[in-house]
């Protein structure tokens, strides 16, 4: 059966703040073009893009450097909509879809949780707003309800737009649930549940560390893609190693995805701000530092000078 979207390795691009919270452009310019370098499948405003925290305004202008960049044949370009509520979401996405995007990355709405009446509305009606375009369902707790396999089997058999789906899932019975109870929807797993995916299919990776590990991260997708599933399970046993020794001096409380997420950017070559949007911390230059060099002291050769 034909997915709906290709199989592909999926970047997150996130957005960089000055001292005084402004965008900084030049940047998120140079963190676009060096990303097409490397990979073709882009999105802004996931979690850890701070999707959740731009005013409008602030999304309409980085939606628009973000067309301009992402205007090549070869690039699938994705925007990422989070918003309390189905007009929100379908007011976001209408600004996004009046700069020529097609494709976005939508949530539930995390004010609530969504019965099972309630999520299928939900699709209907924001995906039927947009019939022109195909959607990717980021599958995260926040929003308080997780979607399985069979729920994933209604939506793609009723809403045939919603194309795509994004999960952090790593109970392997979560996996098995969503990869086998459907046939055209392509999921995007991360590096913990891409290798027990490709067991049961063709999947897609999720990629946090793409930017930091660009050659590691296509060699370990292309062992799921081409079934050599024995160095594709080995591989993974020390990528998570080398990402764990990355975020192991990064102790203290549990921070927000972008929190990490930019220092991996940082790491990549690009001159990326640790800052967040209030209310949320970044980390310091000191502990990004001792991040780095955990890495490049304990797993030389991972990280592309």
């Amino acid at each position: 059966m034909t997915k709906r979207y290709h199989q592909a390795i999926l970047v997150s691009c996130e957005i960089p703040w000055g001292e005084n919270d402004e965008f900084l452009e030049d940047v998120f310019r140079q963190e676009v073009r060096s990303t097409l370098q490397k990979f073709n499948d882009v999105y802004i405003f996931g979690t850890a893009g701070e999707g959740y925290a731009v005013t409008n305004a602030l999304f309409t202008q980085i939606v628009g450097v973000f067309s301009e960049e992402t205007a090549g044949e070869e690039v699938h370009p994705m925007v990422g909509v989070i918003g309390m509520s189905t007009a929100q979401i379908v007011e976001r996405i209408g600004i996004a879809h009046d700069k020529g995007f097609r494709m976005f990355q939508i949530s539930l709405p995390p004010w609530g949780e969504l019965q099972d009446d309630e999520y299928l509305i939900y699709f209907k009606d924001v995906c039927g707003s947009f019939p022109d375009s195909r959607f990717l369902h980021y599958n995260l707790p926040r929003a308080r309800r997780v979607l399985l396999g069979p729920d994933y089997r209604r939506v793609e058999e009723e809403v045939g737009n919603l194309a795509a789906t994004k999960n952090g899932r790593t109970d392997i019975r979560d996996i098995i649930s969503i990869t086998t109870n459907t046939s055209e929807l392509q999921h995007f797993w991360g590096e913990y549940g891409f290798p027990h995916g490709s067991l049961y299919g063709e999947c897609s990776l999720l990629s946090s560390f793409g930017a930091m590990f660009p050659t590691k991260t296509k060699e370990f997708f292309d062992y799921g893609v081409t079934g050599q599933i024995g160095k594709l399970f080995r591989m993974q046993a020390e990528y998570l190693a080398v990402s764990d020794a990355f975020q192991e001096p990064a102790v203290g409380p549990d921070r927000i995805d972008g929190a990490y997420d930019k220092m991996i950017q940082r790491a990549g070559g690009i001159d990326m701000p640790l800052r967040l949007l209030s209310p949320y911390q970044g980390f310091d230059l000191e502990t990004y530092e001792r991040c780095v060099s955990n890495v490049r002291d304990n797993y030389p050769g991972w990280l592309e000078e």
